[in-house]
């Protein structure tokens, strides 16, 4: 075949008894290539199928990783994570058993964190191990695929019931996220084969894959503690610049009260009636302390409905004449669900904002659709701000309602001067040829 031999043919004793001729080689020629041929064709095949069968088995490899990134990805539990990672090393590739060990609270140890396979028995012997100990401490210290057969019974560390049960090798792949090595991925199997390269990669995508999903809950959980802290801190400010300072005035008041009753019982009457009223508007500043805590939803009603909700409960608390202007009745506003609780958590969010800061004495709220938008319009009469200072005022409630409005393809402007109140104008787009849900 070619340049290439492939083997030769050998023909003796012709049945005549007669010499091979110059026709007789011409056929055997012809013979020997047709055999090349063939023998060439079978050998491309059986090179074509392999070839097949492991693009195949790579395709199939890929698709696993890939719903199991996509899995990992939306998962905000680690104990979830950890469960699908195992599940898919377990149950896809030729793994008995799979455990993780994992480092906490950003110390050099690790501790076991999730066992699962066929047999319950444990890779190792201990819970934990320092990045300098075991086969796990040195696949994390050094950040490489450890695999060792277990026949020689000389591992340190690995449990001798996995020998007798007869597990053959034990390999530890690490977990490297963006602050380094977070965990280990153990694995046993009674393979005799040492595990092959498409085995080793597969595996060391998932310690990879369940690494970055586990930062992932880590620094959502860092984020979450940061925003609690600093709206803590933000209400501690205003608790202490607002409410803690004028309830220390009344006080202020009544001691001043007391000394005017002997000389001046006029001005001391004055004196508590002005303190009475102070009392009042602490009390008010505290019940929209309240009114913002509480956490509201647009239940199963429609926008117009939730906002009348609002501000019914916003009047009941601040005092502040509040009116609200819609649609008319049977008049259907088109957006989704996500744009109305986008347009009642901006409505919360703005009353909230006005009952602690505006000292308004009156709020205007109008709902209406025009063209290819729903718009919503909030006016209070208040002290009003400076707009380059707007996140001294306003804290994170006009990220907040930016971050919502946004999200639904919409958006939010906030006009405001000192002494002529604040205006919020929202909008977001309507459903074409589509009836909402809600409106």
């Amino acid at each position: 075949s070619g340049a290439h031999q492939l083997g030769q043919i050998y023909l003796t004793e012709k049945k005549d008894g007669e010499e091979f001729t110059a026709d007789d080689q011409q056929v055997i020629e012809t013979l020997a290539a047709y055999a090349a041929v063939a023998i060439s064709n079978a050998r491309l095949y059986k090179k074509l199928s392999k070839r097949e069968k492991e693009l195949t088995q790579r395709n199939e490899d890929l698709a696993q990783i890939n719903d199991l990134a996509s899995t990992l990805a939306s998962s905000p539990d680690k104990n979830e994570i950890m469960e699908k990672s195992l599940a898919c090393a377990v149950d896809y590739l030729s793994v008995d058993i799979g455990e993780f060990y994992i480092c906490e609270d950003d110390r050099l140890i690790l501790k076991r964190g999730l066992h699962r396979g066929k047999d319950e028995i444990p890779i190792f012997t201990r819970e934990e191990f320092a990045f300098s100990e075991g086969l796990p401490g040195k696949c994390a210290r050094t950040a490489r695929p450890q695999i060792v057969s277990i026949v020689n019974g000389k591992t340190r560390y690995v449990n001798k019931e996995l020998l007798l049960a007869g597990y053959q090798q034990v390999a530890c792949f690490p977990m490297t996220a963006q602050r380094g090595v977070v965990g280990v991925l153990c694995v046993a199997t009674r393979q005799v084969k040492p595990l092959n390269e498409m085995d080793t990669q597969l595996l060391s995508s998932i310690a990879l894959w369940a690494a970055t999903a586990l930062e992932n809950v880590r620094l959502n959980l860092q984020d979450r503690r940061l925003a609690v802290l600093e709206e803590r801190e933000r209400i501690g400010m205003d608790l202490h610049d607002g409410i803690i300072q004028s309830i220390y005035a009344v006080g202020l008041t009544l001691e001043h009260s007391r000394l005017l009753m002997t000389e001046d019982p006029v001005q001391s009457k004055k004196r508590i009636d002005q303190a009475i009223d102070d009392l009042n508007a602490v009390i008010r500043d505290i019940r929209a302390y309240i009114l913002d805590l509480r956490p509201r939803q647009l239940h199963e009603e429609r926008l117009i409905d939730g906002l009348q909700r609002l501000v019914a409960e916003f009047r009941a608390n601040t005092f502040v004449e509040t009116t609200l202007q819609g649609p008319p009745d049977g008049e259907v506003l088109h957006i989704t669900d996500a744009s109305a609780i986008a347009l009642f958590h901006i409505s919360q969010e703005a009353l909230a904002n006005i009952a602690k800061h505006a000292r308004a004495h009156k709020v205007e709220i109008w709902l209406w659709s025009a063209n290819d938008r729903v718009l919503l319009e909030i006016r209070d009469d208040g002290r009003g701000f400076d707009t380059q200072k707007v996140n001294l005022t306003l804290g994170h409630g006009l990220s907040n309602m930016q971050t919502r409005v946004h999200n639904v393809g919409g958006e939010v402007e906030l006009t405001s001067e000192p002494g002529e109140g604040t205006t919020i104008l929202a909008w977001v787009p309507v459903i074409q040829n589509q009836k909402a849900a809600r409106g």
